[in-house]
């Protein structure tokens, strides 16, 4: 399986870290080059997209944007910003309508600013929060601006609501239940959370870990991440001359206008992926991901 590339999607059940889920596709495809596409909460189920072999490097060229399904439990908030932490505090849920919770949720639509939560994967100085908050260090991660594509509220059946949620990367989730806790005077924390897209991918490709442990061919439920790639970029195809030139790293002419900075997906004389490349000021491509060079 030395040539496998492409992507695997995992429906991760809770209980489990995204990084038990690399290390059972490693012993299931025998191989050590698996990478995952955005990191899950132990307790958080859904889908978690599985890079493997080359196509670990393609990662960032996918679309960043996640979607979740979960429910806010308000009247208490936790060290955690979910149901998994100490309580540091219980308050009384005031009487509220739909249309009092649709107002507050509205101040967390669009470009926002947002703290991530204290036990999380965030890095600061280097090093991730959950390994200081070990330790007994109290650090706040410093906010940062994430954009929430929608926010709507499913359901409200006190003291919990039900939310669908469409972000950027790097939002959290469990940080707009803490927040809208503090909005609403009572405090919230994240009851339960499921991730229904993420990079492109969605629940009907994902497999249980329990079907991808009882497969008796794993290998092929490894997707062509060419399919993927060409529905997020515009593509350009290489002519033999063209695709020497390309296995040496060298900048080819584009015969299409784009813009500057435009991701291009590159494939061989036989339409195969060839790497991914950025149109240049000159109206070349540079590439940046050549997944052939040549020796």
């Amino acid at each position: 399986m030395a040539g496998l590339s492409g992507f695997l999607v995992l429906d991760k059940p809770a209980g489990c870290t995204s990084h038990d889920c690399v290390s059972l596709l490693r012993r299931r495809l025998g191989l050590r080059r698996i990478g995952h596409g955005g990191t899950l909460d132990p307790g958080v189920t859904g889908v978690l997209p599985m890079a493997v072999g080359s196509a670990t490097r393609l990662l960032p060229y996918l679309n960043g944007d996640k979607a979740y399904e979960g429910t806010i439990t308000l009247g208490l908030r936790t060290s955690t910003d979910d149901l998994s932490g100490a309580v540091l505090q219980r308050r009384p849920v005031p009487t509220l309508s739909t249309v009092d919770l649709e107002r507050a949720l509205a101040r967390f639509r669009g470009a926002v600013r947002q703290r991530p939560p204290a036990v999380s994967a965030v890095r600061v100085h280097g090093e991730r929060l959950y390994n200081k908050v070990r330790r007994g260090e109290r650090v706040a991660a410093p906010e940062r601006q994430v954009t929430v594509h929608t926010l709507e509220l499913r359901c409200w059946s006190p003291p919990q609501l039900a939310v669908q949620v469409r972000c950027s990367a790097g939002t959290y989730i469990r940080s707009i239940a803490r927040d809208l806790g503090e909005v609403l005077g009572c405090g919230g924390a994240m009851a339960s959370l499921r991730r229904t897209e993420a990079l492109g991918f969605n629940l009907k490709q994902a497999i249980t870990l329990p079907r991808l442990q009882a497969h008796p061919a794993p290998a092929t439920l490894v997707q062509d991440p060419k399919q993927l790639l060409l529905a997020l970029h515009p593509h350009h195809q290489l002519g033999l001359e063209e695709h020497n030139r390309w296995r040496c790293g060298q900048v080819l002419p584009m015969s299409t206008a784009l813009p500057v900075g435009h991701v291009v997906v590159v494939l061989n004389p036989a339409g195969a992926l060839a790497g991914m490349a950025v149109v240049r000021s000159s109206g070349q491509l540079q590439p940046k991901l050549v997944l052939d060079p040549r020796s």
